[in-house]
C-alpha cells in the first residue's frame, strides 16, 4: 500500500475536523443527509452522463492504483536489463528465450520475445511505442474521471447552498428557523469543495504521477530491449539507461550488483 496516499488523506481530513473542533463546533451539525445526497448523488450522476459505462466499471481498479505501492522501480528495471544484456552478449540473443519465460512484466516479456524472433528494430520500436501510448491513453481516461468528479462536486455544492437559501427565504416568517437553515445551506458547499480538493483532485494527481512513472519505466525497457537486440556492450547499455535516472541515483551504488 502507498502510505503517502493514506497519510495524505488522514492529514487532510484530520486538519479539517480538527479545525472544526478547535472552533467549538460539533461533528453532528456537519451531518446533513439531504446535502450529502444532492452533492454526492448529483456528482456521480453527472459522471455517469459524462462517461461510458465500461469506463465507469473500471473505477475500482483505477482507484486501487492510487493506493498501491509502485511496482516498477527504475534501478531494478535497469539491473534486470543489464543482466539480460550480459547474457545476450555472452551466449547470444537466442539464449534469452528461457529468460523471457520467467519475466513477470508483460511489456518486457513481449518486447524481448519480439527481439528474439528477429523483428526489425524500427518495427519493434513502433510496436512498443504504440503500446506505451495506449497505456497512457487508458490512464488519462481514468484520471479524467476523477478530474470530472472534482469539477462537478463544488458546483453541486453551490446548487445545494442555493436551494437551502431558497428554503430559508421561504421561511422568513419564522426567525427561529433561519440559523439552522443557513448553516444547513452552506454544508452542501463544504461537502462539494472538500470532497473535490481533499479526495477527487488529489487522487487524479496521484494517478497522473503513477502514469508518468509507468510510462517512463516502459521507455527504459524499450531502449534496453533495442540495445540488447543490437548487441551493445552491457556497460554501454547501463550508461544509456542510467540517463533516465535522477542524478542522485546515477552513482555506482544505485545500480550495485547490476553487472553480477
Amino acid at each position: 500500500m502507498d502510505l503517502a496516499t493514506v497519510i495524505g488523506l488522514v492529514l487532510a481530513w484530520g486538519a479539517l475536523l480538527g479545525a472544526l473542533l478547535m472552533e467549538g463546533g460539533e461533528l453532528r451539525v456537519m451531518i446533513n443527509l439531504p446535502a450529502a445526497l444532492l452533492v454526492f448523488g448529483g456528482t456521480i450522476g453527472a459522471a455517469v452522463i459524462s462517461f461510458r459505462m465500461n469506463q465507469l466499471m473500471e473505477v475500482p481498479s483505477i482507484l486501487s492504483i492510487a493506493f498501491r505501492e509502485k511496482t516498477l522501480e527504475l534501478p531494478d528495471v535497469i539491473r534486470q536489463l543489464v543482466r539480460l544484456a550480459e547474457k545476450a552478449r555472452r551466449d547470444g540473443l537466442l539464449s534469452l528465450e528461457e529468460e523471457s519465460r520467467r519475466l513477470h512484466d508483460p511489456f518486457l516479456k513481449r518486447g524481448l520475445r519480439l527481439a528474439i524472433d528477429g523483428t526489425d528494430p524500427e518495427l519493434l520500436r513502433g510496436v512498443l511505442e504504440t503500446e506505451i501510448q495506449l497505456l497512457q491513453a487508458r490512464h488519462r481516461s481514468g484520471e479524467s474521471i476523477f478530474i470530472t468528479l472534482g469539477g462537478f462536486a463544488p458546483t453541486l455544492g453551490i446548487i445545494g447552498t442555493v436551494m437551502g437559501l431558497i428554503h430559508m427565504l421561504a421561511n422568513l416568517s419564522d426567525p427561529g428557523k433561519m440559523g439552522p437553515l443557513i448553516a444547513g445551506a452552506f454544508i452542501a458547499t463544504l461537502y462539494g469543495v472538500s470532497s473535490a480538493n481533499l479526495i477527487f483532485l488529489p487522487i487524479a494527481n496521484k494517478l497522473r504521477t503513477r502514469s508518468s512513472e509507468e510510462a517512463l519505466a516502459r521507455e527504459v525497457m524499450l531502449e534496453g530491449i533495442l540495445s540488447i537486440q543490437a548487441g551493445d556492450n552491457p556497460r554501454l547499455v547501463e550508461e544509456k539507461l542510467k540517463a533516465y535516472l535522477a542524478p542522485r541515483l546515477r552513482g555506482q551504488g544505485a545500480l550495485a550488483g547490476a553487472r553480477r
